[in-house]
């Protein structure tokens, strides 16, 4: 089975951790056999590469790096837009080449299509930083069919990070075929929907709280939605997140789910987790149909900029 580790959720996303704790965890995760660590310039403001920096001393020719970029940030973590044009996206990988102690990432990739740059400006100073060696491979995030082949008429493309799980199932239609068409792969945030379908706390200081599905007013229903999966999962002597993880295996079995664990016990529960059989994929989809969710996956003005969300 491959995963890989998605590290956002060490640098305050979901509320306060331990760095010795989540580099504890980073290395145990390489030792068991990730290989794929993912995380963003501006998670925690440069503080997850920083500490993956610190995670992979000695460990570097066994890993490789996901890098997102293009998230502007102010003091107090205030959104400031987005920017990937050619000039600002070399000094971004600049900076992120010294926090992380290395010479290189394996996959740089725009968090999100700016708006204002054509894909093909990103690309192009993208397949500069291949060709110097700074980059070994281009990746996109969250666009959709038009812009990816936008992009792969600048350059090849190696991966699209794309959210998917029971409830967040869009990249089914278009995108995922396309991927199939054109050969490339793809990296599977939220397979978990942030903890929606592990029964996740959320606490202050948690990003999530200010995310629909987790609203007050869609608390019912996806609730009754979680406490479906659950009674799956208990039958068949699973966890409520690795029916999640196993759905997302068996649906996708060329993709690779990108999983924030952010403790030695989801670490084992994720790493242990199987495909889920034709029979189970049945069940969970009769439990949890296309649509059953209540809120979307990111707030109203977030969802009217995601370019992977337009028709």
């Amino acid at each position: 089975m491959t995963i890989a580790l998605g590290c956002m959720g060490m640098s305050g996303a979901y509320g306060k951790t331990d760095d010795q704790h989540s580099i504890a965890v980073i290395q145990a995760a390489i030792e068991r056999g990730v290989t794929l660590l993912d995380t963003g310039d501006f998670y925690g403001s440069g503080h997850n590469e920083l500490l993956i920096g610190k995670a992979i001393a000695g460990r570097r020719d066994r890993v490789q790096l996901s890098v997102k970029f293009g998230a502007m940030l102010g003091p107090g973590r205030s959104w400031e837009g987005f920017d990937a044009r050619p000039a600002a996206l070399k000094n971004f990988l600049t900076y992120s080449l010294v926090r992380l102690g290395t010479d290189y990432v394996d996959i740089y990739r725009p968090a999100r299509l700016d708006p204002a740059v054509p894909i093909e400006e990103t690309v192009g100073a993208l397949a500069d930083l291949v060709k110097a060696g700074y980059v070994r491979a281009i990746g996109l995030s969250e666009v959709g069919p038009a812009t990816i082949r936008r992009a792969r008429g600048i350059h090849p493309i190696a991966d699209l990070q794309i959210e998917y799980s029971i409830v967040s199932r869009g990249a089914e239609d278009a995108i995922f075929p396309l991927l199939e068409e054109l050969g490339i792969g793809a990296t599977l945030y939220g397979v978990l929907s942030r903890g929606l379908l592990s029964a996740s706390s959320v606490g202050q200081g948690d990003s999530r709280s200010h995310m629909p599905r987790f609203s007050a007013a869609n608390r019912e229903a996806n609730d009754q939605l979680v406490a479906r999966l659950q009674g799956l999962a208990k039958r068949w002597g699973l966890t409520p997140s690795q029916l999640a993880i196993g759905w997302a295996l068996s649906k996708q079995p060329k993709l690779v789910p990108t999983l924030g664990m952010r403790t030695l016990r989801q670490l084992d529960e994720a790493l242990a987790t199987q495909p889920l059989t034709a029979e189970q994929i049945a069940e969970v989809e009769t439990a949890a149909p296309p649509g059953a969710v209540a809120g979307t996956r990111y707030a109203a003005a977030h969802m009217a900029s995601l370019d992977s969300e337009k028709r």
